[in-house]
């Protein structure tokens, strides 16, 4: 069973559903399903959402052509809406995850990522736990709660935390387009390297605080192949002995970690896999971008892998982690 484990979906249905309609105070829809923009608590709109986020007879022919069996699905992170009131938000995620459910169900070959307000750890909490109650495979979160600089170890989002570690849920970290630099405007280096920076960043935090121990239940999943944490781990570690006592050791947290394999490179992927462990790494294509790998086994197929290390990356750990083929 091949699964891929980082795609985007976006339901058509959701799209008409909002079309010409104000049915959140702080949304703004603007265009029509085919190119339509959004914008949250009157912040810039977002990029157009791309139609090929809805093409399910184009998904599942790019499923059939890559002989991809099962696809993980979360949202888009543009719509994710963090920049939101909490509780307009909370609601407005569970719009996202009904529409999502609705989209994926009877379709054997999508398992659907649920959305939660990261605006509001509490409310963060109980949407999940709505969405794991209703049959969700986890959760996609981007790596900015609360907005541009927002960290994902805030204090205010432990009881997040608590509840997917108590669910022994399976979290997927995505980093969201704004960045926050200003030089990555040119040459589409928000794609290139603003993301990995972004992911980077946000998820050193976690390492470094502790939470990947003080939440252990939790299955971290982080996307395009853990950015640079994989080859920066020595330097994390080294800003660990240098600072005795005031940081939690980033080697405990690093190996708890699971990661995608959207890396495009066979040298990377192999690096990643004796750093972090193959039983650690994911197929993943970050499906239907541009910037995505278009052929997600290629890679799989030119890197040095056991038979075991490869049945781990395109799908047995998937499976474990995202219930596939265990209901």
């Amino acid at each position: 069973m091949i699964i891929d484990v980082h795609a985007h979906f976006v339901p058509n249905a959701m799209l008409a559903a909002l079309a010409g309609k104000r049915l959140f105070p702080s949304i703004e829809t603007i265009g029509d399903p085919g190119s339509m923009r959004l914008s949250f608590a009157g912040r810039e709109p977002t990029r157009p959402v791309s139609p090929k986020l809805g093409d399910l007879d184009q998904r599942e022919q790019w499923l059939s052509a890559q002989c991809i069996d099962h696809q993980v699905v979360g949202g888009w992170l543009d719509m994710f809406g963090y920049e939101l009131p909490a509780e307009e938000g909370a609601d407005w995620c569970r719009f996202l995850n009904e529409h999502l459910r609705q989209g994926t169900s009877g379709l054997a070959t999508l398992a659907p990522l649920a959305t939660v307000p990261l605006q509001n750890g509490r409310l963060a909490a109980k949407v999940l736990e709505e969405a794991l109650d209703a049959g969700f495979h986890g959760a996609m979160i981007g790596t900015q709660p609360k907005g541009v600089g927002g960290a994902l170890d805030d204090a205010d989002l432990d009881p997040f935390w608590e509840l997917a570690s108590a669910r022994q849920a399976t979290i997927f970290v995505h980093p969201m387009f704004a960045c926050g630099d200003d030089r990555l405007g040119a040459y589409d280096l928000v794609n290139a390297v603003g993301r990995l920076t972004d992911t980077t960043t946000a998820v050193a935090r976690l390492l470094f605080s502790g939470h990947l121990t003080r939440y252990a239940g939790v299955n971290l999943v982080i996307s395009h192949g853990g950015a640079a944490l994989p080859y920066a781990l020595g330097r994390l570690r080294r800003n660990h002995v240098i600072h005795p006592g005031n940081y939690a050791d980033p080697l405990e947290g690093f190996r708890r970690l699971y990661f995608d394999s959207v890396l495009f490179e066979a040298q990377a992927l192999r690096f990643l896999c004796d750093v972090a462990g193959a039983d650690k790494v994911m197929l993943g294509s970050d499906h239907p971008f541009p910037i995505g790998d278009a052929t997600p086994l290629k890679v799989i197929d030119e890197t040095p892998l056991t038979a075991a290390e490869r049945r781990s990356i395109v799908g047995a750990t998937a499976a474990r982690l995202f219930h596939i083929g265990h209901e």
